[in-house]
């Protein structure tokens, strides 16, 4: 016998389900990843295979044999974890490390919590964190964009944050660091690949392309990527007018690191950010100052990790405390 749902009005109709937007998705993530195999070769294949796989197989697994549940990879939302797994990690980082993220990203972070819709935190991002203070060697041993494809694999090199932020602890300025570096920090490579990073850092231009589609396909909303975008320029935007020889442009830090990848793809993760538009903006809002301040102040050169982790736990009460105002109610005057 079907249970019989009864709810109140209005009763909002639409073909979208959650096989459908993780497939849109997955399709606005596709640009981004081809890059990464253009540039890194196999090793972007292979960890995005293992993180994929051992995501689907660990969600089966525990929904079938520990939670006595039928499965629920087919709405590919495991596939979703896996594939962001893969786009937080570096290329060349062992195998085995990437099944341990996977592990955390699912067992732990997802399923711990009741599956797909009872998580507080981002499973991809936990996974990440996770393997970046177990494992920080590896995870901070980014492998050169050509270096694989001329079948040098083990050529490493940093990434443009950590090697302004190495500069600047070294007492160089930025235009110091910009002139005697091998790495080309040109607006031109930043915005379409060839810089160290892992691979959803790779082209700015193939995370905007996903952006165009999820908007288009109205997946996600504005107010989230675009007030962590302004929060960025702005905060980064003065420090960088105060003294342009110790702080990088406002542009420099929107196109380098993960602030793309994490504001398009991972900020917006329905389950773990807020659900008016108030409070998605406030949301956007403290991931962008807090990734700054990492990033100006803390000692990693990248935060948006952190951000979204710590802004993940306020929606609840944001939720809770930043409500629309409800029809029909009367304003105090």
């Amino acid at each position: 016998m079907k249970k019989l749902i009864i709810s109140p009005a209005p009763h909002a109709h639409s073909k979208e389900n959650t096989q459908r937007l993780m497939l849109d998705v997955i399709i606005a993530l596709l640009p981004a990843y081809l890059v990464s195999v253009y540039f890194f070769g196999l090793g972007a294949l292979s960890v995005a295979s293992v993180a994929v796989i051992s995501c689907v197989l660990l969600e089966y697994i525990i929904s079938r044999w520990l939670m006595k549940r039928s499965s629920t990879v087919g709405d590919l939302s495991a596939v979703v974890t896996g594939l962001l797994l893969a786009m937080n990690l570096p290329t060349n980082i062992p195998c085995w490390i990437v099944v341990v993220g996977a592990v955390v990203a699912i067992g732990v972070t997802k399923m711990s919590f009741g599956g797909l819709g009872q998580n507080l935190f981002n499973p991809a991002l936990v996974g990440r964190v996770f393997l970046l203070i177990s494992f920080p060697v590896q995870m901070t041993s980014w492998p050169k964009p050509e270096a694989l494809w001329t079948g040098v694999d083990a050529a490493t090199g940093a990434t443009p944050l950590a090697i302004i932020k190495e500069g600047l602890a070294n007492g160089e300025t930025v235009e110091q660091i910009m002139n005697s570096s091998l790495v080309d920090f040109s607006y031109w490579h930043l915005l379409f690949g060839r810089i160290g990073g892992s691979m959803g850092e790779i082209s700015a231009v193939a995370l905007l392309l996903g952006f165009a589609y999820l908007l288009i396909r109205r997946v996600i909303r504005l107010y989230i990527p675009t007030s962590i975008f302004a929060t960025v320029i702005a905060f980064g935007g003065i420090f960088w007018l105060i003294n342009p020889q110790q702080y990088i442009d406002p542009l420099f830090h929107l196109l380098t690191g993960g602030i793309m990848l994490g504001a398009i793809f991972m900020a917006t993760d329905y389950v773990t950010s807020p659900m008016n538009p108030k409070a998605m903006i406030i949301f956007g809002i403290g991931i962008g100052l807090l990734t700054m301040l990492i990033r100006l102040f803390g000692s990693y050169p990248e935060g948006i990790s952190f951000a979204i982790l710590i802004m993940n736990a306020t929606v609840p009460l944001m939720n809770k405390y930043i409500k629309p105002k409800r029809y029909g109610k009367e304003v105090k005057k």
